[in-house]
């Protein structure tokens, strides 16, 4: 039997294989955030092409915390009924289907990062990039108030029926901002020692952990290195996983980058599956693992050799919406097709 599709079980969730779609922006919502046809179509053809865990790209917790003006969003009540709609059909595909809430913080919408209709937000007021708006430093308050619409999102998520939530701290965005010592220069109770550093981070956790079923997994994803001398490296984010399972989450999305244009040293095939396994072998938290990864055949020995629990594809799934099932025959597998397409098995 192929390791890749091999069941896994969160909590209550149990998905039918290891194959993730990790979260990848559409820029194909309306301006209010609210999905559309578009977005049912391309996530309900994932479903039917058998992938385990489907989960939404980037969706915003405040419209100006949006990555770009067509960015999907939970902050209204409106936003719901579309999401809804598509749990329903992608579940009924077998895939299980969950959301990233994010925050953009100085990286927030427009053709020029941190320019859009409110001035940008960060930890501190440092721009990231001589191209970019310089953010506003968050206040005390005001990081309350964003732990706050952390966890109406997640409400709206539950009403949704959705399965998982990741929370996104990677690549430059809000809580990576946070995570970073190259982005957060506070004095305060989140800034300077790591432990500072996570605070944030941990709150949003807790907060979303509070309204989020028990029986269902919370994710997280993170920059494991930022590949800049003085910022985040894989040791700080060994530690930050550790505290992350302590505070309830389920698995950690190990990814790489973001905070600046820095590239990392060599970019191949599975270039960052080391991130996940060194995460999953020192913490025991269970890791998912990507970057480009095309073959089955690497993707299964990944599972096979224990360096992650789930591996995601993006790009490839973007180009290939029914890799599994190419995935499970070039494996010796044999998976259920949907019965509409069993012709062409």
């Amino acid at each position: 039997m192929a390791d890749l599709f091999t069941s896994l079980t969160l909590r209550g969730l149990t998905l039918r294989n290891r194959i993730l779609m990790p979260p990848m922006c559409m820029y194909s919502a309306d301006t209010d955030g609210i999905a559309t046809d578009w977005h049912l179509s391309h996530y309900h053809a994932r479903a039917q092409g058998g992938v385990g865990l489907i989960l939404m790209e980037a969706t915003a917790v405040e419209p100006r915390g949006r990555i770009s003006i067509n960015d999907l969003g939970l902050w209204d009540d409106a936003q719901v009924a579309p999401v809804a709609r598509m749990a329903k059909l992608v579940r009924a595909e077998g895939a299980a289907f969950g959301v990233q809430l994010a925050h953009a913080g100085r990286k927030a919408w427009s053709s020029e990062r941190g320019f859009g209709p409110e001035t940008p937000v960060a930890p501190s007021a440092i721009a990231y990039n001589e191209e970019s708006n310089t953010p506003h430093a968050l206040t005390l308050d005001a990081i309350d108030a964003l732990v706050e619409k952390w966890q109406a999102a997640a409400q709206r998520a539950q009403a949704a029926g959705l399965d998982v939530i990741e929370i996104h701290g990677a690549h430059g965005y809000l809580i990576h901002e946070f995570l970073s010592p190259l982005s957060n220069q506070r004095d305060d109770a989140y800034g300077g020692n790591l432990s500072n550093r996570m605070r944030f981070l941990l709150r949003v956790v807790d907060a979303v952990r509070e309204v989020w079923p028990a029986e269902k997994p919370l994710f997280v994803r993170v920059s494991a290195h930022d590949w800049v001398e003085g910022g985040l490296t894989l040791d700080d984010t060994v530690l930050i996983a550790r505290a992350l399972r302590e505070h309830g989450v389920d698995l950690v999305h190990c990814s790489g980058g973001g905070m600046s244009g820095a590239r990392p040293p060599s970019v191949g095939p599975g270039y960052m599956i080391p991130f996940a396994e060194r995460v999953r072998r020192e913490t025991g938290i269970p890791t998912a693992a990507v970057g480009l990864i095309t073959a089955p055949e690497l993707a299964d020995a990944v599972i096979r050799n224990r360096q992650a629990d789930l591996v995601a594809l993006g790009r490839e799934l973007l180009r290939h919406p029914h890799w599994p099932l190419d995935a499970a025959r070039a494996l010796g597998h044999d998976v259920v097709w949907p019965k509409q397409y069993e012709r062409a098995r």
